[in-house]
């Protein structure tokens, strides 16, 4: 889209067509323009040129049945007439593009230009040699013609700094998009589709499919390319995410075979012809549109930037509050592929998501942050300047002479420079960066773990998750569904029996039955290797009635070749309200035989009559009914079996039934038999439960199946353990319970079921929704829940939404699941999922211990170079070591800190909850303590460690007066402390062993010895520009010591008990959202709201919420926008881009949609609709 703009790529198929007309017999322009027709203009144009969908098969030289032949030089021929089936993706930032966004970040900005100040400044003598004397203290340094020349290197020094910050930053930002493009093409890759090749059923990557495939769609599917339906059963196709319209819609090869790429398969199957691919599909056309209209776009923005003039205009006193905070932040700019630039500028008022746990926190912490570090090198400034006017002018009575004042503006510049160190000092840059590098190197090892994370910051969701809803089958399950129960003609087998003892009707009838109504495309396969069991392919639940059909020695595929799909009269495929499926067949004597299965309680209801035991159908009254529930469904639910009722109804020719009225139709059926299918507990899953309810997890399984093989499962994982106080209902009983009499969902109601419910048995979609909506907004527990929930069927999307983090099967899973989850388990396994509670926790950990470590250095630099500037007009750490310092905390200390293992330790802990501050008492005192250390170290040597030591004092140096070894034995010590206070910071818990695990990451090793190697480096040979001068091997033992320090002072403080320190209570809760009026909330809102504006031209990772990993149905979201209103169904998860804490709530009707704005206290919902006005792509 990005790379080949429209007019090229048509001009080059023109040339094609001139060179193929004559291999296929339609051209890609009359394809394009038959799929922008839809219903019955469709099906005449198709008609008139083709003669119907068979001609537009041998047009495309396709056979409908058997599919192409899968030549090579056929495929290739076709890709280069019709095009490959992907849409190129958007040119990636060049290094360059990125070095000069790094650049633009303001703090480097105002150090730039106080260095080149100073630069110039440096090379100006002032004339005459009685300038100097009559310039007073102020030229002090000048005498010495060598050390005036030496002026320029400290600004040189701090350009080159800046330089570097650049450049890591730059590289950081290229790696990441390099790692999110790695993630985007592996997502795409796992999108598989079924197609007919050579009369074979094959699973191609999506973008293999070639124009003239013939695929096979069924429920769930999302369509991967535009095509004609050549035969379908009862197929209803959700085509909001290009019409806007939310009504499914139904398609039959004679009314409207028109199937769009991108639209979801809501129900029942089919067959179509791909007609067209990538670029040339309708959701391609829109892409290519919108890469257009992206380039126009950019045009403008150089014009004038008007695009959020508007938003801007009104933070611009914001601007000057939080400054500091969004200086320091802007380097993140590209957080990942260049698309979210464009979908910033177009998506300047979507719906809001609540932002994860860590965002929040974060968020208000480094608005804080900032602000105390601008207030301080504010503070810094003026008051140098006033001692130093003060003193001259004052106290000294010196006339302002013209000839000094360059000497008195290097002085101010000086300044000026120690201020902005103090800045850049206090404000954490490297908060998102730690985030970021922690995030990607947990996705990256959750790969390993089976977790493919779609949504960065679910990730780091999943550690604070308080509940799992859990399906039961394929995720609590092996999903290899085995038939080992059979009751039939009035006997019950607690085995599968010899089909000799069977009536002979009934067991025909049963064969049948089960082989035409089911999906053809469900077979069961011989195993890869030998001795292993049989392959299941497609649905789990009919492989195990196939599998019946071949222990009672019958073949299903017989009775499939001789009744094709084509000749099915009439399909109702099953859907979640149905729970049945069943297929009418014409019999040779022009009557009509139906054949139905499903739920054994439901279609056992519709049964009027039942084969006895010679296979004759006797009647039967609701009596036997209930024996029959009693006698034999419940024995076999409460062995954790699911039980399937096959029956059948015949029906005269004469007049023909009106096959729409389900009800009558689906009625009056006659019973054959009651399967038990087994679905085996996987081996690993209790254990893996056990650990979640360590964890102070609460796992709950909703379930489509019988309550009795729901509780029966249950006891077996261990989610329910006899003699405990939980709840088992059913949808029906779920529902009594939390509606009102008007039918309404009340919350008190859920809040009385919900703490003690463990299963929810035969639920609907809509009940597994209202659950997770119910738990997420609960006030009755002092912490909002954070609720995962898994899901593989289609039906599972609203609730995968509304969670706070969805997981989908990559298995089992149906593309509308994967589309609407935050992580998809590649292996389908329970056990995956406390992988990823694993990883949560670890993320969080990570970066708690690097704000423990970042903060002690924060602040005592700033105290250091505040206290050193007041009392000896010059900052201990100079511009440049300050540069130096910044670099070892942040950067290096993040990708050390942020790279740790976790560990099962991390399992045997609560969750931390919504409302627990980001910094614990725990590391307030230990930030406190090693604070107090360092500086009561650093005043020690400052005052008086010319005496200790015995050299000249470095206090009070005129301007450009050389190193001195005092000062460099301050910087040495100061770094060798952060040194080994980093490995203090690898415990946040106040655990002693602080060495525990440490060789287990060797990135943290080799960065601690590196910054050991170049600190050496530094202090020996870097001379001028560094302000240092070599120590000899004595001194470097003293810092060395002093910085060893760290580690025993570390147990000290590991010794006070947290009791003891009862105002750490409040310190600690730097980001708490106290309780307050409803007023104060808002301001409160208001506040953190105006940052995170001024920061979200796309500058900080989180307030990206990385999550824009699409996968290749981007257009999914192009078209929720202006022309499309989605409800909260079809809404993608937003990122929390410029989440603004308010919730929109939709009323009554897509035009009347209210904005309320939410209160940020935690039981802020998700957006549940997106205005219809906001454009969001």
């Amino acid at each position: 889209m990005g790379d080949m703009s429209n007019s090229d790529f048509y001009a080059k198929n023109q040339r094609n067509e001139g060179n193929h007309a004559a291999a296929f017999g339609c051209s890609l322009m009359e394809l394009r323009s038959l799929m922008e027709l839809r219903g019955t203009e469709a099906v005449v144009k198709l008609q008139e040129d083709s003669g119907g969908v068979e001609g537009l098969c041998k047009r495309l030289k396709t056979s409908p049945t058997e599919g192409l032949a899968g030549a090579q030089t056929d495929l290739d021929k076709r890709k280069e007439i019709f095009g490959k089936n992907l849409i190129p993706p958007k040119k990636p930032k060049t290094f360059l593009q990125l070095v000069w966004e790094a650049l633009q970040d303001v703090t480097l900005i105002i150090l730039e230009i106080a260095a080149l100040i100073s630069l110039g400044l440096s090379f100006y003598h002032p004339p005459g040699e009685t300038g100097g004397e009559s310039c007073g203290a102020a030229a002090g340094g000048v005498e010495d013609e060598g050390e005036a020349d030496a002026g320029w290197i400290e600004g040189a020094a701090i350009l080159l700094s800046v330089v570097c910050v650049v450049l890591v930053t730059a590289f950081n930002d290229w790696s990441k998009e390099k790692q999110f493009r790695g993630l985007q093409s592996r997502i795409e890759q796992e999108q598989k589709f079924q197609v007919v090749r050579g009369s074979q059923v094959i699973q191609l990557p999506v973008a293999d499919i070639v124009v003239g495939d013939i695929a096979q769609i069924k429920y769930g599917d999302l369509l991967p390319a535009d095509g004609v339906l050549i035969q379908g059963n009862d197929l209803k196709i959700d085509e909001s995410s290009l019409t806007g319209e939310s009504d499914h819609v139904k398609k039959s090869a004679d009314k409207d075979p028109m199937l769009l790429s991108g639209t979801h398969v809501m129900e029942g199957s089919g067959r179509m012809v791909v007609t067209a691919v990538g670029v040339n599909s309708q959701t391609g056309i829109i892409f290519t549109l919108l890469g257009a209209g992206v380039e126009e776009e950019e045009k403008k923005e150089k014009k004038g930037k008007m695009q959020d003039g508007n938003m801007e205009s009104n933070q611009i006193k914001v601007k000057k509050q939080d400054g500091a905070a969004a200086m320091e932040m802007q380097p993140l700019k590209s957080a990942e592929g260049g698309e979210a630039d464009e979908k910033e500028r177009k998506k300047v008022s979507a719906p809001k998501k609540e932002k994860s746990v860590l965002q929040g926190k974060l968020t208000k912490l480094a608005v804080q942050i900032g602000k105390a570090g601008l207030l301080m090198s504010a503070i810094t400034v003026i008051i140098l300047v006033l001692y130093f006017a003060i003193d001259n002018f004052v106290m000294q009575k010196r006339p302002w002479m013209p000839e000094c004042t360059p000497i008195y503006i290097q002085y101010f510049v000086k300044f000026f420079i120690i201020g902005v160190t103090v800045l850049v000092v206090a404000v954490p840059e490297g908060l998102p960066l730690a985030v970021t590098i922690s995030l990607a190197y947990s996705v990256k090892k959750m790969m390993k773990d089976n977790n493919l994370v779609r949504h960065l910051d679910a990730c780091e969701t999943m550690g604070n998750a308080t509940a799992i809803c859990s399906d039961k089958t394929g995720t609590l399950t092996t999903n290899r569904m085995t038939a080992v129960q059979l009751y039939v003609g009035d006997v019950h087998y607690k085995e599968i029996p010899d089909p000799g003892v069977l009536p002979p009707k009934s067991l025909d009838l049963l064969v049948n039955s089960i082989s035409i109504n089911s999906a053809y495309t469900t077979k069961i396969l011989p195993p890869d290797k030998e001795g292993g069991l049989p392959k299941q392919v497609g649905n789990k639940t009919e492989c195990g009635l196939l599998g019946l059909v071949l222990d009672l020695k019958r073949d299903y595929q017989p009775i499939r070749n001789q009744i094709p799909e084509e000749k099915l009269y009439k399909v109702y495929t099953f859907n979640s309200v149905r729970k049945s499926m069943s297929t009418v067949i014409k019999l040779p004597d022009g009557s009509f035989r139906m054949y139905s299965k499903g739920a054994s309680e439901i279609v056992l209801k519709k049964c009027s009559h039942i084969q006895n035991e010679v296979g004759e159908p006797r009647v039967f009254r609701p009596r036997d009914k209930d024996e029959m529930v009693k006698k034999v469904i419940e024995p076999m639910a409460c062995d954790g079996l699911r039980t399937i009722c096959v029956a059948y109804r015949d029906f005269s020719s004469n007049p023909e039934p009106n096959w729409d009225d389900e009800n009558n139709i689906l009625n009056d059926l006659t019973a054959i038999c009651v399967v038990g299918i087994e679905d085996p507990v996987r081996p690993e899953v209790p254990d893996a439960i056990l650990k979640c309810q360590r964890a102070g997890i609460t796992v709950r399984m909703v379930t489509g199946d019988n309550i009795n093989t729901a509780r029966a499962i249950a006891i077996k994982c261990g989610i329910i353990h006899p003699g405990e106080d939980f709840l088992c209902i059913d949808g029906k009983e779920f529902n009594r319970r939390i509606r009102n009499e008007k039918g309404e969902v009340e919350q008190e109601r859920i809040d009385k079921v919900w703490p003690k419910l463990r299963v929810l048995a035969r639920s609907s979609p809509t009940d597994k929704h209202t659950l997770v909506k119910g738990i997420i907004d609960s006030t009755m527990a002092d912490q909002r829940q954070v609720v995962a929930v898994t899901g593989d069927g289609t039906n599972d999307g609203p609730a995968l939404k509304k969670a706070d983090v969805g997981f989908a099967m990559g298995i089992a899973g149906t593309d509308v699941a994967k589309e609407a989850s935050d992580i998809i388990l590649t292996d389908d396994n329970f056990s995956s999922i406390v992988k990823a509670v694993m990883w949560g926790r670890n993320v969080y950990d990570s970066i708690s211990k690097f704000l423990q470590f970042q903060l002690t250095v924060n602040v005592v630099a700033v105290i250091v170079a505040f206290t050193g500037a007041c009392i000896t007009q010059d900052s201990p750490l100079k511009a440049v070591q300050m540069l130096w310092v910044n670099l070892i905390m942040d950067t290096f200390a993040s990708l050390a800190l942020a790279t740790e293992p976790p560990t099962e330790s991390l399992l045997k802990r609560k969750p931390y909850g919504r409302n627990k501050p980001l910094i614990s008492s725990t590391m307030t005192k230990n930030i406190l303590g090693h604070g107090v250390y360092q500086l009561i170290i650093i005043f020690t040597l400052l005052f008086v460690g010319e005496q200790i030591f015995d050299i000249d004092s470095g206090r009070n140096a005129p301007l450009h007066s050389p190193p001195s070894e005092h000062y460099t034995i301050i910087f040495n010590t100061f770094v060798m402390m952060q040194l080994f206070n980093e490995i203090n910071a690898r415990k946040i818990h106040g655990e002693r062993n602080v060495f525990d695990g440490i060789f287990r990451n060797p990135i943290f090793c080799s960065i601690v010895f590196g910054t050991f190697a170049v600190q050496i480096v530094i202090v020996q040979f870097g001379g001028k520009p560094f302000s240092c001068q070599p120590l000899d091997l004595e001194k470097w033992m003293w810092c060395v010591f002093l910085g060893l320090g760290e580690l025993v002072w570390g147990q000290v403080i590991a010794t006070i008990p947290n009791s003891r320190l009862r105002f750490l209570r409040r310190a600690g809760q730097l980001t708490q959202k106290d309780e307050l009026p409803e007023e104060d909330v808002n301001e409160e809102n208001e506040e953190i709201d105006h940052a995170e504006r001024e920061l979200r031209r796309g500058q900080i990772l989180w307030f990206r919420g990385l999550n824009r990993i699409q996968t290749q149905i981007e257009v999914v979201n192009t078209f929720k926008s202006g022309t499309s209103f989605q409800g909260a169904g079809a809404l993608r998860r937003q990122s929390s881009t410029t989440s603004q804490n308010q919730d929109v709530t939709n009323v009554s009707s897509p035009s009347h949609v209210s904005l309320s704005n939410a209160l940020s206290s935690p039981t802020s919902t998700t957006a549940a609709t997106a205005p219809p006005t906001t454009g969001q792509c």
